[in-house]
């Protein structure tokens, strides 16, 4: 979680009022955030994790 937090200052100063951001703003970060290799996965990206983990419960 902190790992994340200090990501998302990348893209949002603390104290930022998201407000000011439109939905495909945000989204676009997200997207970012969610394709990036992470160390803590293997270098494996959070949206491969999370396909992965779909795929085994289907």
């Amino acid at each position: 979680n902190e790992n994340t937090n200090g990501l998302l200052r990348q893209y949002f100063p603390k104290g930022t009022d998201l407000s000011g951001y439109t939905q495909a703003e945000l989204d676009a970060v997200a997207l970012k955030l969610n394709t990036r290799p992470r160390q803590t996965l293997g270098f494996e990206t959070p949206a491969d994790r999370l396909a992965a983990a779909v795929a085994s419960t289907g």
